[in-house]
């Protein structure tokens, strides 16, 4: 990996972190797991601020701290009630690894977070990144937390100007963070380090003007802040169809299931049913699928509602449509489990964003 021979800009300011730490006591944001030295909470926090918004995380962690206070909360709560807590907040593996963790952290470590790097690495969802910033912000020590704001910071600080995307360009800035963080403060470090990516050192047109390292920035010295870091182009994402069955019995209940803990969006609730594959008609999807999942014949009706939803990697159209059931009692063989919910029920089980839209369209139309 290539980076700028010219560090005379570091020679002008030998001491970038005492630098940023000033900033970051003037500038800081004032977030609410930063008011509190509990490892436990500083956990949750770090958990839901990945791939997620800070706006988007404070109302979400509030919640759940107050449902789960300690991590013996947590460990003994049912896995739908976290996932109930989690809703709509995306990324359901986090919400799964989080309650495992707890109960691992419970049974093998008296209920105290490990505090440091091998230990917390060996914990279900914690990667090098969570781990860094979990040994710095809640026991003090010297690790780097590099997230993809830290990436593109150190990408420009250093001059960085081979694929960000390559592992060894990735090892690279790793070395780089750990070079970097202060013995004293280090949780504070990597926390500015990620308010500076956050607001300053922005994707686009970064506001050098406002950065406490504009001096010492290799990238801004060669006029390349807004060329660096080098990412490839994004692929896209292909556009996926999926079906759901909307089957009402005699006494007015939807007929919902309960995905299986492993996988995309696992241990949530949804409609019966699922993507189509290739050529496959909605209709035999759906007579696929409800065979598949609960051992039912089922002839497939009108449609009845349609909503469109995004995922990391594909765009996804779910359709839902009436159906009757001609033969078979329900058996759950390729979900976790199945119930019957009334309508004024539906808001007691953790639903994916698109299956939660789905319900409201189709309630309002039953309820009006």
């Amino acid at each position: 990996m290539k980076k700028s021979a010219d560090n005379s800009n570091n020679k002008a300011n030998p001491k970038p972190a005492q630098t940023l730490l000033a900033w970051y006591d003037r500038e800081k944001r004032h977030l609410p797991w930063r008011d509190t030295r509990n490892p436990y909470h500083i956990w949750i926090s770090e958990v839901m601020l990945q791939q997620t918004q800070v706006s988007t995380v404070i109302p979400y962690y509030q919640r759940f701290i107050k449902s789960f206070p300690t991590v013996e909360n947590l460990a003994k709560a049912p896995l739908d009630d976290v996932l109930k807590l989690w809703e709509n907040l995306g990324y359901y593996a986090r919400a799964r690894n989080l309650h495992q963790a707890a109960q691992v952290i419970v049974e093998d470590y008296g209920g105290q977070l490990p505090d440091n790097e091998d230990e917390l690495l060996a914990l279900p969802g914690i990667g090098p990144y969570l781990a860094g910033a979990l040994v710095s912000i809640a026991f003090n020590q010297p690790a780097p937390a590099v997230d993809a704001n830290v990436k593109r910071v150190l990408a420009r600080l250093f001059n960085v100007n081979s694929p960000i995307a390559k592992t060894q360009t990735q090892k690279e800035i790793h070395c780089l963070a750990r070079g970097l963080v202060p013995k004293k403060r280090p949780g504070d470090f990597n926390q500015a380090l990620m308010d500076l990516g956050a607001r300053i050192c922005v994707p686009r047109n970064p506001q050098c003007d406002q950065c406490p390292w504009s001096e010492l920035c290799q990238a801004r010295l060669h006029g390349l802040e807004k060329i660096l870091p080098i990412t490839g182009k994004a692929k896209p994402r292909p556009h996926r169809q999926a079906v759901g069955a909307v089957i009402r019995d005699d006494r007015g209940r939807y007929l919902l299931v309960r995905r299986k803990n492993q996988g995309l969006l696992g241990g949530l609730w949804k409609w019966p049913g699922g993507l189509l594959e290739t050529g496959e008609s909605p209709g035999s999807g759906l007579k696929r699928w409800l065979k598949e999942e609960l051992n039912l014949d089922i002839r497939p009706g009108k449609r009845l509602a349609s909503v469109d939803h995004e995922f990391s990697h594909f765009r996804m159209t779910l359709t839902l449509h009436a159906a009757a059931i001609l033969k078979g009692d329900a058996r759950a063989l390729g979900c976790a489990e199945f119930s019957w919910v009334a309508a004024d029920r539906f808001g007691d089980f953790a639903l994916a964003k698109a299956d939660r839209t789905a319900s409201h369209m189709i309630l309002e139309k039953v309820l009006a």
